[in-house]
């Protein structure tokens, strides 16, 4: 990643709306140093929207140019592009006047796996050109793309950062897909996201699995009532916790649970 950098003028980095905070790359400030940057916030129809609103004041704050996209549905691309261009006329006006006209505005951008960046660049090509699954680790090198007019883009494969110094981030980016589920606890990582919903979202595992799960039940009580109102039960009756944790973590994942962000948003100064 540092050495493509190089290569380019803009630096495109996609967030998930989800954990704003955990799916940013901390390396990436200090590699980009001036070059300008856009930030793509990714996902926006699975996040809460009143955090999403309250993210997007603080990093609007920062002097971020930011741009909500749903890669999905293709909104946002347009305004997107502008964005780009925006924030690469100093680099432009500077070509201008070294005599050099029609050299095209190359972009990178960067994010951490499975946040959307292949479908994003399939959308903005207008073809399916870039690999896509709801996997991470799909993009595998680096790959130069011709886009809107004026606009090269450099893919590369999605990065995550050799150590997370908060484990909440690394749990967060375990629920939305940016780290593959066969190297981590899906237990323990649906134990954290059942407890993040029964504090700040307290009503929607009950209408979710039409039972009746309190603010207050220890996470053994909620997997019991989960198992028992969907059936997911073993011989004698006895909770299937394995396929409950399983139901829970793929329904976050899909969106089916519902719209939520796990990042907390920053207190306004």
């Amino acid at each position: 990643m540092e050495t493509n950098l190089k290569l380019v003028d803009v630096v495109v980095e996609m967030l998930d709306a989800r954990i704003p905070r955990a799916s940013s790359n901390p390396m990436l400030i200090k590699m980009i140093g001036n070059k300008p940057k856009v930030i793509a916030l990714n996902k926006t129809d699975m996040a809460d929207k009143e955090k999403t609103a309250l993210w997007l004041e603080n990093l609007k704050a920062k002097s971020f140019a930011v741009v909500q996209v749903d890669c999905a549905k293709g909104k946002g691309v347009k305004q997107l592009i502008g964005a780009i261009q925006k924030a690469a006329e100093p680099v432009t006006a500077k070509w201008l006047k070294r005599g050099v006209h029609n050299r095209p505005i190359r972009v990178m951008i960067v994010g951490v796996p499975n946040v959307g960046k292949s479908t994003l660049i399939n959308r903005l090509v207008g073809r399916r050109t870039a690999m896509t699954q709801d996997k991470p680790g799909v993009t595998r090198g680096p790959q130069w793309i011709t886009i809107a007019k004026g606009l090269e883009l450099l893919d590369t494969p999605g990065v995550l950062w050799p150590k997370f110094e908060d484990q909440e981030v690394g749990l967060f980016l375990a629920l939305t897909g940016a780290i593959r589920e066969e190297i981590f606890d899906k237990s323990i990582v649906t134990e954290l996201l059942i407890k993040k919903l029964q504090k700040e979202y307290p009503q929607v595992l009950s209408s979710k699995y039409g039972a009746d799960i309190e603010q207050e039940d220890a996470i053994n009580t909620v997997y019991e009532k989960i198992a028992k109102a969907r059936g997911c039960l073993k011989a004698g009756g006895i909770a299937d916790v394995d396929k409950v944790v399983n139901m829970v973590l793929r329904d976050f994942k899909s969106g089916k649970l519902g719209a939520f962000t796990l990042d907390k948003p920053p207190d306004k100064k």
